[in-house]
């Protein structure tokens, strides 16, 4: 019996993060807010539920391998969608302000970090210290998607900046990262990381070629036959890109998500694969995802040092992405408002940044005690950052983002349409061919 506690266990994530949800929306909130703290409400950050026994029945609310899984799998069709919705042309013409924004929004987070860790350890290395400012460096994409994506905003000037920033933030952080560890004394091959990222994207050049090609040769050849087919190809290839990104050229899977959703956008059926990818989406993987994140935090008991460096730490984290984002997409010609909302955007932090202080904890660049900062860091601008971001939009009239979203599912409707009315023929030709 106990084999299958975990689907009591997917049922009350569920439940629970959508009862969260509504309350965080009644409260004039995003309600990415709510399954965040639906999961830490659930985890040992507050209550503590480890084990709970319900109806007699034994089951485990801490992240176990299938819902590490799952929400892995969460944030991968998160990224996915977030590619099939993003105006490509858009795109492009903010990858100059994306690039900008995100490299004074890695500069200003690694001095300024580096400078906090300088001014609580005297002896500090100043390898220790760059570290705590590459902590700093990473912003987790998929939380301010998900908010954009919620605020009907994903399309507008300011979602396309911030989506490109985030994306190249990435790069930059591994490149940081790869510097620092080289530093001390790792074996590391510095044109060999540089030649995978730049491989990476002939790849993905090449692979949408091939996507091009198969779509091309589906609607000349197999154009009768059932759509149904195109979302299992996409979710195929948002997969295998996921997977060659992480694991071939040392990306972050995310980025290969995006880029496949990226891909699927400029293709004949893009907004109709993109259609049927929300259902799943909101259903399962996303809340998922969302408790995962408050189910894995655990708080270790900290010194009146280590709280006062905390709040440091915390004040730091804001206000290095805030001016240094927004200070970057100021110089881009941005006004005032769009530039504060891409610096909100860019301050949430996730499990890259808690990846990366593992990695500093494994190499000994910085003490298992900073973990603990860290952690609590991260949970606020992860809580924090959404709700600010709502409040940056509240009173400005909508743009594109709403309407791209309207006539998505209108199109999706037509093509469901199309297909029932395909099948309905085939069906009379197949019953009139029986006949003769």
């Amino acid at each position: 019996m106990e084999h299958y506690n975990y689907l009591l266990t997917l049922c009350v994530i569920l439940m629970s993060t959508k009862i969260f949800s509504i309350l965080s929306r009644r409260a004039q909130l995003p309600q990415v807010v709510g399954a965040l703290m639906a999961g830490l409400f659930f985890g040992p950050a507050v209550l503590g539920l480890i084990t709970q026994k319900l109806f007699g029945v034994e089951f485990c609310l801490m992240p176990s391998q299938l819902l590490s899984r799952l929400a892995e799998l969460g944030v991968i069709v998160i990224m996915f969608t977030a590619g099939m919705e993003t105006n490509i042309d858009e795109l492009k013409a903010s990858g100059r302000d994306g690039f900008v924004v995100a490299l004074t929004g890695v500069l200003l987070p690694l001095g300024m970090g580096a400078g906090l860790m300088y001014l609580f350890e005297k002896n500090v290395s100043f390898g220790s210290a760059i570290f705590v400012g590459a902590v700093l460096t990473a912003t987790s994409v998929s939380i301010t998607v998900e908010t954009l994506k919620e605020l009907g905003k994903m399309s507008t000037k300011v979602g396309n900046t911030t989506l490109a920033a985030a994306l190249i933030d990435d790069i930059l952080g591994l490149i940081c990262l790869t510097i620092i560890t080289g530093m001390e004394g790792e074996d590391v091959n510095f044109s060999l990381v540089f030649a995978k990222i730049f491989g990476f994207f002939g790849f993905v050049g090449f692979v949408g070629f091939l996507w091009r090609f198969y779509m091309s040769w589906s609607d000349r050849v197999q154009a009768a036959r059932n759509l149904r087919r195109y979302p299992v190809m996409g979710f195929a290839l948002c997969l295998f890109m996921a997977w060659a990104a992480e694991t071939i050229f040392g990306v972050a899977d995310i980025i290969g998500a995006f880029s496949a959703g990226m891909i699927i956008s400029i293709s004949p059926k893009g907004q109709y694969i993109a259609s049927k990818f929300d259902t799943i989406s909101y259903l399962l993987l996303t809340p998922i995802f969302f408790a995962n994140i408050g189910l894995e935090v655990v708080l270790p008991a900290m010194s009146m040092k280590l709280v006062i460096f905390t709040v440091a730490l915390v004040a730091v984290a804001v206000v290095s992405k805030l001016f240094g984002c927004g200070i970057g997409a100021k110089l881009c010609g941005l006004n005032t408002r769009q530039s504060y909302q891409i610096g909100l955007g860019m301050v949430c932090r996730g499990e890259v940044a808690l990846i990366v202080a593992d990695k500093g904890v494994s190499l000994n660049l910085i003490s298992e005690d900073y973990l603990g900062p860290i952690i609590i860091m991260i949970i606020v601008c992860t809580i924090l950052a959404p709700i600010f971001l709502k409040d940056a939009f509240k009173g400005q009239p909508d743009e594109a983002g709403d309407a791209v979203f309207e006539d998505k599912f209108m199109v999706a409707e037509q093509a469901d349409e199309i297909e029932e009315d395909l099948f309905s023929r085939r069906l009379k030709l197949r019953n009139r061919s029986m006949e003769l």
